[in-house]
């Protein structure tokens, strides 16, 4: 029984570590935080997290900061985190919104300011998305009971982090 139990963890250690390798090699690690985050949320649908402003504080601007270099994966990161953070499920949806509406206009601005020939062909487009998409998500949250919401956010965090990783390692 012994044997079998180490094989079988050295067989997943060596083909966990070559994926690991392979992987850090060719994706940001901002990524992987969010697959990581969104298999937290699933292993953790039942547990009650107790709310700390550190965390949240930490957790903004890391997120912001990510979002101000990449243009993306704020709102998984911030919807994830306050739900690791102790922030009520319903509550997350319409926080993330509000913050990240500001943080896109304060990083538009000061793109604007410091780029002299910013090209804004799509933001129109952006704009009227995310405008559009408003009440529908508002709606959604209004409807849909707390834990059926977090978990949808955690096999969606999930996806995205696993599509993310699938489109790096593809050669």
């Amino acid at each position: 029984m012994d044997l079998k139990i180490a094989l079988l963890l050295g067989t997943c250690s060596v083909a966990g570590t070559i994926f690991a390798v392979l992987t850090a090699v060719k994706l940001s690690k901002f990524w992987l935080i969010i697959f990581t985050m969104g298999l937290t949320i699933l292993f953790t649908l039942n547990k009650n997290y107790k709310f700390s402003w550190k965390k949240i504080t930490i957790l903004g601007l890391i997120a912001s900061f990510n979002k101000g270099l990449s243009a993306g994966g704020y709102g998984p990161v911030v919807t994830g985190g306050q739900l690791l953070s102790g922030v009520q499920t319903k509550s997350t949806v319409g926080i993330t919104s509000l913050a990240e509406g500001l943080t896109c206009f304060v990083g538009l601005v000061t793109y604007f300011a410091t780029v002299p020939n910013l090209n804004l062909k799509i933001a129109p487009y952006n704009l009227a998305g995310a405008i559009l998409a408003v009440p529908f998500a508002a709606f959604t949250v209004k409807i849909t009971n707390p834990e059926r919401i977090r978990l949808v956010i955690g096999i969606i965090t999930l996806v995205l982090g696993l599509l993310t990783i699938a489109k790096a390692i593809q050669p």
